[in-house]
């Protein structure tokens, strides 16, 4: 009954969480289709007129343990493997899912050193970018 209530407000965190994001100086780069800035934002638009979901991954400045340490500082966000929750989660998926891989596997599956993935939920955006900030502080 309130799926369509809490997609708006995925979505709408993911798109300002992605924005915080992409103009921090610890990251890489940001894969959003939100974004204007993504090579897929035109056809997001097209093709999901109400917003391209709140999973998304991004690039840290750094490596493997960097991209543990963020996610093991992050307070607010859990660190769960799953998806669609209405808490916000965070992942490393070089140390955890795809942990199994060779390096060059690892890469080719779009989980290098410094990928890191989000879920974005439903607390305050204020509250989601203080947290990837203080975790973004600590590596």
């Amino acid at each position: 009954e309130t799926l369509g209530v809490r997609m708006d407000r995925h979505v709408e965190n993911a798109r300002r969480v992605a924005e915080y994001l992409e103009n921090h100086p610890k990251v890489s780069w940001v894969s959003y289709a939100g974004l204007g800035s993504s090579h897929f934002h035109h056809r997001a638009k097209e093709y999901m007129p109400k917003g391209p979901g709140s999973v998304f991954t991004f690039g840290l400045n750094g490596g493997f343990e960097e991209g543990v340490r963020f996610v093991e500082s992050c307070q607010l966000l859990s660190h769960l493997a799953n998806i669609g929750d209405t808490r916000s989660l965070v992942l490393h998926p070089g140390s955890t899912t795809h942990r199994q891989l060779s390096d060059e596997a690892r890469v080719a599956a779009g989980a290098g050193d410094e990928v890191i993935r989000l879920s974005v939920g439903l607390e305050s955006v204020n509250d989601i970018v203080k947290d990837l900030s203080q975790a973004l502080a600590k590596i």
